[in-house]
């Protein structure tokens, strides 16, 4: 419950269960006034809206929304129509554009497959290298192998300098 003080009007909530029904002294606390409080009756009766003012208001506002919801609607629907003409434009214009955009794209997927399997051929023979002296403790017969692997290698790596 809110009570007012009536010597500074300053507002305090206090809880109803703490005033008897006989009333009591309160003390502000800003001001320091104490005056007697009892808790009045509340008005049995019930207030009336005067309906017909608010309801001639009430419908002004609706219809006043009503136009403004249908000319968004309007807005929106010439929106969408404006969007899917160019996406069917762009449609048009990707399928026409795929049919030129094919022979480049080859070349240049083959190039970068070609880049890929020298580089992991690369990263083999790097493993293989390393890994050299395991391998032949597990698999003696491959050291003739990779022996003539490095050889061949090497002489690739020669004729490459040569060439340059």
């Amino acid at each position: 419950m809110i009570i007012t003080c009536p010597n500074c009007n300053r507002q305090f909530k206090i809880d109803i269960s703490l005033i008897p029904d006989e009333g009591r002294d309160l003390q502000c606390g800003a001001c320091s006034h104490v005056w007697f409080y009892k808790i009045e009756q509340e008005n049995g009766e019930v207030l009336k809206l005067n309906d017909e003012i608010a309801s001639k208001e009430i419908e002004a506002k609706v219809e006043k929304k009503d136009e403004k919801i249908e000319e968004k609607k309007e807005e929106f629907e010439k929106i969408n129509n404006k969007i899917n003409n160019e996406k069917e434009n762009i449609l048009k214009n990707q399928s026409n554009n795929d049919l030129s955009k094919n022979t480049p794209n080859k070349g240049i997927k083959l190039f970068s497959y070609l880049i890929v399997f020298i580089i992991s051929f690369v990263a083999l023979i790097i493993l293989i290298d390393t890994l050299k002296t395991p391998l032949i403790n597990v698999f003696p017969g491959l050291e003739i192998v990779l022996l003539n692997l490095f050889e061949t290698l090497q002489d690739i790596k020669l004729f490459i300098i040569d060439l340059i």
